[in-house]
């Protein structure tokens, strides 16, 4: 991983602060946004030919799982960094509140159908951390519970990573004011308005039990093998700038090679 990448990087064993992350902080590109868009589609190009290389090889398969407070930009990150992607190689799952037949299984059960398959990606926007983040803001389960449940997520995650699946976490990290901004912004746009629910201005009120509950929870499972990413959000561009650069070093690390056809393309007759 890049060194300039490793200062998001959460490491395994390290416990997490989220003050001594700036949301708006840009430290990783100095020229500006401009600049920044060119080398994002740069990037997108590479990430499109790595995908489809990744999909002809059926070797490996990335999950990339985004978390982050409402209107930390989730379906934003997927849309630009995964721009042009073939979508036969990609997929995107989302979780949830859980329905009555998923409650009545373990709360891991309706993740695993939607975990990558060799040769695709996977994004989660929103995924299984919903159920060590949200019961516990509202105590519909208890701290010990919340504790267990990341020792089996751990466990899980390292069972995918055993079976050829390369697992990135990103946590996109706004501040407070930038979601009100956010809010402020979909109200007030009609076209965008649909993005609201009535919960989201009273969910503000637990913003602090939410940044608790996020960083034990990365605490528990940032590892070697299924690593967190803090990625400062509040400048979107900047968040698809270090996403993209994340996603596309990560294929890069695979060593993906198209695998070559299994006749003599020389003897095929055209006519």
């Amino acid at each position: 991983m890049d060194s300039e990448l490793k200062k998001y990087l959460v490491k395994s064993g390290n416990k997490l602060k989220l003050a001594k992350f700036d949301p708006s902080e840009t430290s990783c590109f100095k020229d500006g946004k401009k600049a920044a868009l060119k080398k994002i589609a740069k990037m997108n190009s590479e990430i499109e030919e790595l995908q489809e290389a990744m999909y002809a090889e059926r070797k490996h398969g990335l999950l990339v799982v985004l978390q982050g407070m409402d209107t930390a930009g989730k379906d934003g990150t997927i849309r630009h960094v995964f721009d042009g992607v073939n979508p036969q190689g990609v997929k995107v799952a989302s979780f949830k509140k859980p329905t009555p037949i998923e409650l009545d299984h373990d709360f891991l059960w309706r993740v695993h159908p939607h975990v990558p398959g060799k040769g695709e990606i996977c994004i989660f926007n929103r995924s299984h951390y919903e159920d060590v983040l949200v019961v516990r803001v509202h105590k519909l389960v208890s701290k010990e519970v919340c504790k267990k449940r990341c020792e089996h997520i751990v466990n899980f995650e390292r069972m995918l990573s055993d079976s050829g699946v390369t697992i990135v976490k990103i946590f996109l990290c706004i501040d407070k004011d930038e979601q009100k901004k956010r809010l402020l912004s979909r109200k007030e746009d009609v076209a965008k308005q649909w993005k609201l629910s009535e919960s989201d201005v009273p969910e503000r009120a637990f913003w602090d039990s939410y940044i608790e509950a996020y960083e034990d929870a990365i605490t528990r499972t940032s590892t070697e093998n299924a690593p967190w990413f803090v990625i400062p959000s509040n400048h979107k561009w900047y968040r698809n700038y270090l996403v993209s650069r994340i996603i596309h070093e990560t294929l890069l690390s695979l060593k993906i090679r198209t695998p070559k056809p299994s006749f003599d393309v020389s003897k095929l007759e055209i006519e």
